[in-house]
């Protein structure tokens, strides 16, 4: 059998002190994430950090480097991600955008209210794509490169 990670993106958005998360509701459960989600058939990885990031926060993403890439496996949901976490900022929401239908609310969050909401975290690459991103990881954006036949 072939192993097939899901391959997702995120954004690390750093204003003042605060980073923006979303608050969403996942299998009945109400979680906190940076904005994220999955690539799409045909979609860059760069594309797909700025489409998520308006899709669940209303607010066009410039991202300015890559923090990391993470592998998360979940062996009881025979299931593993890769994450591809980007840097930048964003502007203010655009007029009459909506966020997406599982997001409940944007927060700009301290690092220690991420933490304190650890428990409430959709998963572990939370924190460790804070933490890189407050160590100083950074990897220029020419250095992802999409190749198509």
């Amino acid at each position: 059998m072939i192993w097939k990670p899901h391959v997702t993106v995120a954004a690390i958005i750093e204003n003042q002190g605060r980073f923006l998360l979303v608050e969403e509701r996942i299998e009945g459960k109400t979680v906190f994430n940076q904005p994220a989600g999955h690539l799409e058939s045909g979609e860059n990885l760069v594309d797909a950090v700025r489409r998520e990031v308006l899709e669940e926060t209303a607010r066009p993403f410039r991202p300015q480097a890559l923090v990391g890439v993470y592998l998360y496996d979940l062996p009881k949901k025979d299931r593993s991600y890769l994450r591809f976490c980007f840097c930048g900022s964003v502007d203010q929401p655009a007029p009459g955008r909506h966020l997406d239908q599982e997001i409940i609310a944007t927060h700009w969050l301290s690092p220690e209210q991420i933490r304190e909401r650890h428990a409430q975290l959709r998963s572990p690459m939370v924190l460790k794509c804070l933490d890189d991103y407050l160590e100083g990881k950074r990897l220029p954006l020419d250095s992802l490169r999409h190749m198509r036949a």
